[in-house]
């Protein structure tokens, strides 16, 4: 280990994260009654401009008078390059205790971090809010994934970064129209065969270097990596495949876009019955070693290590979160 000990993020279950327009106050009941770790309350993309003050009032009230239980809050406010993120600001945490988080959006260099973490300790301070907020940050054009290690370290606030597929694909001007999920074209051609048959093609990942950049900053630097919308809602199994693939490179949760994906979510990231029994018995193998004076040992013909004991207590830790364990 680096002798450079680098303090964790607020720790939180964000299997799932529920996007609810804040136009859509009907929809806010059902959000506090579903299975989701975590909602954002939107007042950003899903907010026509004529619509964004009715937006926030009935966010503030729906915070104040909804009982969310234990979920993670958040509003995602507007960005700094619009008229409307003071007031979101200044609305929702002078009149929200309840609140957890902000989302802020198309975060691009550290100074905007700044900025937000500024305005919220002034209003924290005039108002004696017991609560301190935390931020979850959206990296979702090539500036921000150009210093997203640099943005990773800018405030104590942070607790997690959420990769934005869809305006990601639009700053970098990716060829392609949809929200999350694999393009056709995107894959690798197999040799020429010497009898001319057809020769195979396989699909990639075209999102694969963002993510696996952005997941390698949050875990640098102690935040939660969180994979963003997947649009097509109508395809569960393509989600969840999208899902998988962000869990095996390491990332928390994913969002969910419609009330249909939380339940896929919470599933994907959470571990299985299977692996936590595996888990606890490599615990059990490794104590017996260092019992005999051993530093590896062989669990089911697999070499097992220290940093096995490490895998082993991430995945016992989460099982607990969610009860598990």
């Amino acid at each position: 280990m680096s002798a450079t000990i680098i303090e964790q993020a607020t720790p939180r279950l964000h299997r799932s994260e529920l996007a609810v327009p804040g136009t859509n106050p009907a929809f806010f009941e059902k959000a506090a009654q579903s299975n989701v770790d975590c909602i954002f309350l939107d007042l950003e993309d899903s907010i026509a401009p004529d619509e964004k003050e009715t937006a926030r009032k009935n966010v503030v009230e729906a915070l104040n008078d909804i009982d969310w239980g234990n979920k993670t809050m958040l509003v995602r406010i507007n960005g700094l390059d619009t008229q409307y993120m003071y007031k979101d600001v200044i609305d929702v945490v002078e009149n929200c205790p309840r609140l957890d988080m902000l989302l802020i959006p198309k975060v691009g260099v550290p100074a905007d971090v700044y900025t937000l973490d500024t305005l919220v300790t002034q209003i924290e301070i005039a108002k004696k809010r017991e609560k301190k907020m935390g931020f979850e940050v959206l990296i979702e054009t090539a500036l921000g994934m150009a210093n997203v290690e640099a943005i990773a370290q800018s405030s104590k606030r942070l607790e997690a970064m959420s990769f934005g597929v869809a305006d990601y694909a639009a700053s970098t001007r990716a060829r392609t129209t949809v929200i999350g999920g694999a393009h056709p074209e995107y894959g690798v051609l197999t040799d020429k065969n010497e009898d001319d048959s057809p020769r195979d093609f396989h699909w990639n990942d075209m999102w694969h270097f963002a993510q696996a950049r952005m997941v390698v900053a949050c875990r640098a630097y102690g935040l939660r990596p969180i994979d963003g919308p997947f649009g097509d809602f109508s395809d569960p199994d393509a989600y969840v495949a999208a899902a998988k693939r962000a869990a095996i490179l390491g990332y928390e949760g994913k969002w969910a876009i419609h009330p249909s994906q939380i339940d896929l979510a919470n599933d994907v990231f959470s571990p299985s019955d299977k692996e936590v029994t595996h888990a606890k018995r490599i615990l059990e193998a490794m104590e017996q070693a260092a019992k005999e004076g051993k530093g590896a040992v062989s669990l089911d013909g697999r070499l097992i290590d220290v940093a096995s004991i490490k895998m082993a207590e991430n995945l016992i830790e989460k099982a607990k979160t969610i009860g598990m364990a």
